[in-house]
């Protein structure tokens, strides 16, 4: 399996995958990530291009996309999402989303089998990534990484007592230990990338699991309003 996977629900990603071997990994064969939240628009389609080239693969010969679906910012997904559904369109192959925070949930699950500690906890665990006005978005899985709840967008008192990984757990990391948490630090700063989200998305699509559609994962309405004056002006 070939796949293109693109994430923008935090940092603008892209990375172009194989099949992934039997300890869970998938060849990477060429990515890109910039932290430049601002310049998504900008970046992502150029960056796709050149990894195309680096990974010396044509769109065409690409058996899928999958892309980031959120939760995340109104604009950031947009551009992920938008550039997902053109180049499917453009190729003639089929898009897939998945939850941005299925990637982290992957990194955990493949650090803790390269480390041999488990990194989930036997009762399974959290992902949290910042969702601005002091929330986070977040999600809960079994040590296995199972999806148990979730997505869910909340201050961090909300989140279950349970291992939390993520940037969001690094931002409210005291909060989150009042509330019987524990913020792992090996991924108190992790963001959702595509290579994870690829990875994860490769291992669903072998065991004949079903991904989501390229709905948005907004969860709130956008921070942007319409001004007041311009709500009652009449139609020109």
């Amino acid at each position: 399996m070939l796949i293109l996977a693109i994430d923008t629900s935090a940092s603008a990603s892209a990375a172009v995958l194989s099949r992934p071997s039997a300890d869970r990994s998938a060849e990477v064969l060429a990515s890109f990530e910039t932290t430049a939240t601002n310049t998504h628009s900008e970046v992502l389609a150029p960056g796709i291009e050149s990894l195309l080239a680096e990974a010396g693969v044509a769109g065409t010969e690409l058996e899928g996309i999958v892309v980031g679906v959120g939760p995340g910012p109104f604009t950031g997904l947009r551009v992920g999402i938008a550039t997902a559904r053109t180049l499917g369109f453009a190729w003639g192959i089929p898009v897939h989303g998945a939850m941005s925070l299925d990637a982290i949930a992957w990194d955990v699950l493949v650090e803790g089998e390269r480390t041999g500690q488990p990194e989930a906890g036997e009762g399974g665990f959290s992902v949290a990534i910042d969702a601005r006005r002091q929330e986070l978005y977040w999600a809960r899985y079994a040590a296995d990484g199972e999806l148990l709840d979730g997505p869910h967008v909340g201050v961090a008192e909300t989140l279950p007592g349970l291992p939390t990984h993520g940037a969001g757990a690094g931002l409210y990391a005291e909060r989150l230990e009042a509330v019987g948490a524990t913020v792992v630090p090996t991924f108190n700063d992790r963001r959702p990338s595509a290579a994870s989200l690829g990875a994860w998305a490769i291992r669903a699509l072998d065991q004949g699991q079903e991904l989501l559609s390229t709905t948005p994962l907004y969860l709130r309405e956008s921070d942007a309003k319409v001004p007041r004056q311009m709500k009652g002006a009449p139609a020109s």
